[in-house]
Parts: structure tokens; sequence; C-alpha cells
């Protein structure tokens, strides 16, 4: 499930050695440049397609996947295993004990062989509370300051990038989904400290893989809206959810009437908690079990991404 990890591993995890003295030798690329107004030397170079960067203080180890290091491909992801192997080989390669470095970002990722074009998955995730919704030319985004959430077409993006495509992919619509740990993150696991050697601990590897499956589960779920029909009222509240519904369907569903709402909001039409009232009531009645079905396209989804976190290893 791993992809990008990010890292540092400080000086004083390795009293004893001259880091810009022992590690630069062992990269490709290098170059050097200066700061704290001069006094300060950094050396970067890589190992392989990682980048590292050294300075006295430490080496940092990013800007790239992991698994694409490790595996030779990132189209793959690295298991509990292969990460403790991969940072085993980091830390023969640098002759360093990698496994203590602080990881700063974490990629989770998973490949799914979907039945239909992408797009159609796309149009079914809604609003995501605590996220900005971002649709892209190449994917849907949600965000906020620590987390990502993206879903991208795999295949797109190795062809875009002129890349061979496995065998198994070829052909197929892959929805890849990846949750990006990319700020405190020690904090958002409430942990004291997070080390490379943590990432293949059993705990904690079902921990972030229960996370990657809960951060999709909390994105809003668009239904399929059913036929108006009046023989299904019998309350003035069902009227009222039915006239919303009839509403949304007119601005183009669900996610655009929200964008409507908030335009009016922005413009000064609606107070917030004018707007915050319909946000809320147009969110009930395109939930309303009565008036809207789950959509087939959502109910695949879900299945696939449940399958995904049947085996932890």
């Amino acid at each position: 499930m791993y992809d990008t990890i990010n890292m540092k591993l400080k000086q004083e995890e390795v009293k004893g050695i001259d880091l810009l003295q022992e590690i630069p030798c062992r990269l490709s690329n290098t170059s050097e440049h200066y700061f704290n107004e001069g006094k300060s030397k950094a050396i970067s170079g890589y190992l392989g397609n990682l980048k590292v960067s050294v300075t006295e203080y430490g080496i940092k180890i990013n800007d790239n996947s992991l698994c694409k290091w490790y595996l030779g491909d990132n189209f793959q992801t690295l298991g509990r295993g292969d990460t403790k192997r991969a940072v085993e080989k980091l830390s023969d390669l640098l002759c360093l004990p990698i496994e203590k470095a602080d990881i700063l970002r974490i990629d989770l990722a998973q490949n799914i062989i979907m039945n239909h074009d992408l797009s159609i998955y796309y149009n079914h995730l809604g609003t995501m509370q605590y996220y900005s919704r971002l649709e892209q030319s190449t994917g849907l985004y949600y965000q906020n300051k620590k987390r990502q959430l993206v879903f991208y077409n795999k295949v797109a993006d190795y062809k875009s990038k002129g890349l061979q495509i496995p065998d198994m992919y070829k052909n197929r619509q892959v929805l890849r989904y990846e949750l990006r740990y990319k700020k405190a993150i020690i904090k958002q696991f409430n942990l004291p400290e997070l080390k490379a050697k943590t990432l293949y601990n059993e705990a904690f590897y079902m921990q972030i893989i229960d996370k990657w499956y809960h951060e999709y589960s909390n994105i809003n779920k668009i239904r399929d809206a059913i036929k108006f029909d009046y023989s299904m009222i019998k309350t003035k509240r069902q009227y009222q959810l039915q006239s919303i519904l009839y509403y949304v369907n007119m601005t183009g569903g669900e996610l655009e009437a929200i964008k409507e709402v908030n335009e009016a909001s922005k413009l000064g039409k609606l107070s917030k908690k004018q707007a915050y009232d319909l946000r809320e009531q147009i969110k009930q009645a395109c939930k309303s079990e009565l008036f809207t079905c789950k959509s087939e396209v959502i109910s695949e989804l879900d299945k696939k991404i449940k399958e995904s976190v049947r085996f932890y290893n």
C-alpha cells in the first residue's frame, strides 16, 4: 500500500559519523548550496530515483517514490514486507540506520480495476467534511492542510509519462486511490514519534490501512434520484424533500446545487447561516432513501475498496 515515503535521519542518531564527508560519495549527480547566510552547507544528489539531501544536521530522503526505487515502478505498491526490505536496502547502501529515520510524509495507494469510464465514479463522489473538493483534468482531489485524497487514472498517468504499462492493466479502467499524509504526521496518529521501522510494524500497518479505507468512507456518495412520484408523498416534509430534489436536478445535481449556494453566499445574496442551512437541506434531500437510491457505480466502488483492505500483508 505504500508509495512515496519522505524521511529524515538526524545527526543525533548517527553520532560519530561525518555525514557531509561520508554520504555524498555514495550519490550521483551531486550539487551543493549554502544556507544560514552561507555558514552551513548542503549537498544534494540521487540514490537511483530518490533525492538525498545531506547537511551536518542529518539527511533527508524525499521527492520520489520509495516503491519505484525498490520495485522498479510505482504501478505496484509496497506491502509491509517489501517496505522492511526497502529500508534495509537503503541502510546498506548508505551505511546508515535508516530504520531510525523520522517519517515526514506517507502516501498510501491502491490500484482498483473498474467496469466503467472513471469520470462516472468521480461524478458520484461528493463533498467531504473538512476537505476541499477539487476537480482536475487528471482526476479528483480532496485536500486540507494535512492530508490529500487523490483519485486518478493510473493507466493514463503512465501513458502521459511514456512509461510501460504492466500487461495485466493494459486496456483496463484502473482507478488509483491515494491517501497522502503530508504534514504533522505524528499528531495525526497521536504518536510521540514515527520512525521508518514503524511503517512495517504490524499494528501500525493495520491502523494506517484502516485509515485509508475510512477516509474514503467519509466522502459523501451521490445517490441517484428517483423520478418524481406524487403517490410517494405522504407528509409535508416529504414534499419539501422532493421539491429540493427537483431543484437539485434542475441545477445539474447535488454538487452543482451546493456550488450555486456557495456562489450566492460569496455574492452576499445569502448569509453564512442561510447558506449553511440550504447546503444541509440539499444534502439531507439527496440522502433520502424514499426519493433516491444508491448508485450502482458507487456500490461497485464501495465493494472493491473494501476488498482492498481484506488482506493487510
